[in-house]
């Protein structure tokens, strides 16, 4: 990160097992999910609310999703996302935190969107030789949606 951009460029939220967790159970909002990988992509809040690529964020992010990329509630973003975990990384869900997957009638775009942030999550902190804290500071946690497919209030309409 250049040094004019320390100022600008807000410190990501830190990861935890408990944090990730949380992800995974539907505990947080949608964009809290993306919050944390927004700026581990280099992208920044504008001033505005939206979060907007960087001089530092790649060419791959910057060039389709110069605003911030909607990773749960659009597909493409996602895909993108699951393109960028390195093939040595694709199964840290599952190492790490044994994950096993949601059960069949759990399985909604939404949530597999939930568990493709969380891998590259563990991916972008094991390309870096950075371990995962069992503990950490957590959000408010939310209660699990009522309706899964919908979400949290205030969740974007997946598509």
């Amino acid at each position: 990160m250049a040094p004019d951009q320390a100022a600008t460029t807000p410190a990501a939220y830190p990861l935890s097992r408990a944090l990730l967790e949380a992800v995974l159970a539907d505990r947080t909002s949608d964009r809290f999910v993306c919050e944390l990988i927004w700026p581990r992509l280099d992208y920044a809040p504008d001033g505005s609310g939206t979060w907007c690529a960087g001089p530092a964020t790649s060419d791959a992010w910057r060039e389709p999703f110069p605003v911030e990329p909607q990773f749960i509630a659009e597909r493409p973003p996602a895909v993108a996302l699951t393109r960028s975990i390195a093939r040595e990384h694709k199964k840290l869900l599952k190492e790490q935190l044994g994950f096993t997957g949601y059960r069949i009638g759990e399985l909604y775009p939404r949530r597999t969107r939930r568990a493709t942030a969380v891998n590259w999550l563990l991916a972008h902190l094991a390309e870096r030789g950075e371990p995962l804290p069992d503990t950490g500071p957590l959000p408010e946690l939310l209660p699990a949606p009522v309706d899964p497919v919908a979400g949290h209030p205030g969740d974007l309409p997946v598509r």
